[in-house]
């Protein structure tokens, strides 16, 4: 174990846009693109100790996560970990990725280890569908990740990362309710899907490359969000047979249809949700709109306002005596 200090890790929430390629077709399966958003986020604590111990919201899941990583280097790994904020759990927001992968970036900035982030996901056993909340966690912005071969043990590679404009904002709502698939139910989920429409998966990386990326990169909202909105559709589609329509069951169809109604550009669910998202091209619209869905949203869901995070997660140790910000953005229950 090297060194005394307390590291600490703050990490945004993981929003996935959707999945390219159910085929496998080409030799890759899924690829996916998404963003990072700084509200709802991560904080983790580590420290050194005499065991292996964790306390605070997810601390079953943080020592899981730890003793992986142990296991993975050959580590008798002695560190208390504290989560002292956690992303809410199968929402669709990454908040296992995110968790896993503070978890074994502490123990590797406590153990002098290696802190590239593929190897960390590999140390933890992440990143083995979806590559997206791998590299979220370590750029921000926006990414594209190519997908994986099959067997491969690897991350799946970053193909795109593009800042998402500093203007653009996001409200996210969170519906008290079923949670979304998570660990071994997503893999089963994922192995009762039929194979989709070969021309669609087509269609979406057609949408991708053609349409969503440059928008992106021209600033373009409402490119952007008729790209996104098409992909939310087909990939909807894809995962009907596993959610029982084209969205998670509860309110987040209509949350959507409300997002976009009120005059939100983007809108869909992340990842298997319930999770809805609307982006917007200013504050001022963000915090108008997040009023309204908090006056539709049921009692014991959550809304956040936010731009996107810039650069990933932050690590910090206690000499730096860096006070950890306040999330960016707001958010209260309903």
């Amino acid at each position: 174990m090297s060194g005394g200090s307390r590291v600490f890790v703050e990490a945004p929430a993981r929003l996935h846009f959707g999945v390219l390629d159910l085929r496998g077709d080409l030799g890759r399966r899924f690829g996916g693109i998404g963003a990072a958003m700084p509200a709802p986020s991560l904080l983790l604590e580590a420290q050194p100790s005499s065991e292996l111990r964790a306390e605070g919201p997810d601390a079953p899941r943080a020592l899981e996560f730890a003793r992986r990583f142990a296991a993975h280097h050959g580590l008798d790994l002695r560190v208390h970990f504290c989560v002292h904020r956690a992303i809410p759990a199968h929402a669709g927001l990454g908040s296992g990725t995110q968790l896993a992968l503070a978890v074994a970036r502490a123990s590797a900035e406590l153990s002098g280890l290696p802190t590239h982030v593929a190897e960390l996901a590999r140390a933890v056993e992440r990143g083995r569908r979806s590559g997206v909340g791998t590299w979220t966690f370590a750029h921000g912005g926006f990414v594209l990740e190519g997908g994986r071969r099959d067997l491969a043990e690897h991350v799946a590679p970053l193909l795109a990362r593009l800042p998402i404009p500093a203007s653009w904002r996001c409200v996210l709502a969170v519906p008290k309710g079923s949670p979304g698939l998570a660990g071994d139910e997503e893999a089963a989920a994922f192995a009762r899907l039929p194979s989709p429409n070969a021309r669609e998966v087509e269609q979406v990386a057609h949408l991708v490359l053609m349409q969503l990326l440059p928008a992106l990169a021209e600033a373009d909202l409402e490119g952007f969000g008729a790209a996104l909105g098409a992909v939310q559709r087909i990939t909807g589609g894809w995962f009907a047979p596993a959610q029982g329509g084209g969205f998670a069951p509860g309110e987040t169809g209509e949350l959507i249809a409300r997002l976009r109604e009120w005059g939100a550009a983007g809108v869909g669910q992340s990842s298997w949700g319930p999770a809805a998202y609307g982006i917007v091209g200013d504050a001022s619209a963000a915090r108008a709109l997040a009023e309204r869905v908090r006056g539709a949203l049921r009692p014991g869901g959550a809304v956040y306002e936010s731009g996107f995070s810039t650069t990933g997660a932050r690590v910090w140790h206690e000499a730096e005596r860096i006070v950890p910000r306040s999330r960016t953005g707001s958010s209260r229950p309903h």
